[in-house]
């Protein structure tokens, strides 16, 4: 919904998506290479730790560590509360956001298996909801009679800052595509099987994201959607009343357990790998009887409940982007600079279209950033400052030998 503020235009507001969609497609194929050659979790932690320098690459983990996972389990934790209170309005949003959390992260911290069987449990169900809200958007729903083709008036607004700060909040919902890689270690033949992942997951997700905001455009006014996180609700009002849009809304807030799951799930690995290679942090390397990194998953649970209780969702999503495209931005740079520097090395998964399709994503990455940077200094500056705040904790760590060769090699 907060797209629609600025932009009103059927075609440009889809195209978002799909510019969205290429940019996640781009960023798997690379991080598919990169997967494939250093198969082990952590994410870009150790990708950005072997390519450039281990400072880098601890810095990478530091934002994963700090808000790299907990901002966006924050921000789809209020999105939870808002859509539940959609339907109950006496309940407090913050209040089930925090209860949805909690209770999300004593599941993953009983054991691997229990974890892996919950997240696909509420996978699938966000799957099947997405396919029923598209089909029924298709058969039930009235068209608001929006132009969804393209218009000479379409260009300035693609070109356009508004355009390009909404791209965060897409690249927000596809921030999925790269969580295989934050548990390579626990993925069965990982050089084979983390690219055909990457791929396959993001391709289907680009899918059901344009034909879900299709279907949010085509039946509901635009002036209803404009600035309204709850945007499934209100398009389920439109198209099945006040009943089933209440109805729809309790699905879309266990739908959102999906996103909160898999976070809690990947997120704690990175933090895991970077005790293994820092003793300063070896507590957050130690794992319970049934192979959880305990401390770890409860390090991002106190992270989480600050942002829930001090942020909004809008304000954690811009400052969460900046953070996370440059990240993403240097690790792409990275497949270049990997085959450079080690062009002997045999490569299970090559990038398909390269050198295209990672040029693509960082000129995408770059666009991004120049554009949230002049329009949004204060969160911008505070994801730099978050960045930095990383260095003096590695160069104390280094100093006083608490870095193992490992994270050096």
């Amino acid at each position: 919904g907060f797209q629609v503020i600025d932009i009103k235009s059927g075609f440009s507001l889809l195209f978002l998506w799909i510019v969205g969609g290429i940019f996640a497609l781009c960023g798997a194929l690379a991080y598919g290479e990169l997967a494939a050659v250093m198969p082990r979790s952590g994410g870009e932690y150790h990708y950005l730790s072997k390519i450039y320098h281990p400072i880098i690459g601890f810095l990478s983990g530091w934002v994963s560590v700090t808000v790299g996972f907990a901002a966006p389990i924050a921000a789809a934790a209020i999105a939870l509360g808002n859509y539940f209170t959609s339907v109950f309005p006496v309940i407090n949003p913050i209040a089930i956001a925090l209860l949805v959390v909690i209770a999300v992260t004593l599941i993953h911290l009983n054991n691997v298996k229990t974890g892996s069987y919950f997240q696909q449990i509420f996978t699938i169900l966000k799957v099947l909801l997405i396919v029923i809200l598209i089909l029924c958007g298709l058969v039930f729903a009235e068209s608001q009679g929006l132009n969804f083709f393209p218009t000479p008036g379409d260009l300035p607004v693609i070109a356009s800052t508004p355009f390009a700060i909404s791209l965060v909040y897409v690249t927000y919902s596809y921030s999925g595509w790269n969580a295989s890689i934050y548990i390579a270690n626990e993925i069965e033949e990982p050089e084979k099987n983390l690219p055909r992942s990457l791929l396959l997951g993001t391709l289907v997700v680009m899918l059901l994201y344009l034909l879900l905001n299709f279907i949010f455009l085509y039946s509901t006014p635009i002036d209803n959607l404009a600035g309204q996180l709850e945007v499934g609700y209100i398009a389920a009002e439109s198209i099945f009343g006040s009943s089933g849009a209440k109805i729809m809304g309790m699905l879309i807030s266990f739908g959102l357990i999906s996103s909160i799951s898999s976070m809690v799930w990947a997120g704690p690995r990175v933090t895991q790998v970077i005790g293994e290679d820092i003793p300063l942090f070896k507590l957050l390397a130690q794992k319970n009887n049934s192979g959880v990194p305990y401390y770890a998953i409860l390090l991002q649970l106190a992270i989480v409940i600050v942002l829930v209780i001090t942020s909004s969702f809008d304000a954690v999503i811009t400052y969460l982007g900046f953070t996370l495209t440059l990240s993403s931005f240097m690790t792409v740079l990275g497949v270049f600079i990997h085959r450079v520097k080690y062009p002997e090395i045999q490569r299970p998964y090559k990038t398909w279209g390269y050198p295209v399709t990672p040029l693509l994503f960082l000129a995408i990455s770059l666009w991004i950033l120049v554009f949230i940077f002049m329009d949004k200094p204060v969160q911008s500056l505070a994801g730099l400052g978050t960045i930095a705040l990383g260095l003096p904790v590695y160069l104390i760590a280094a100093r006083n030998k608490l870095v193992s060769s490992d994270s050096q090699d």
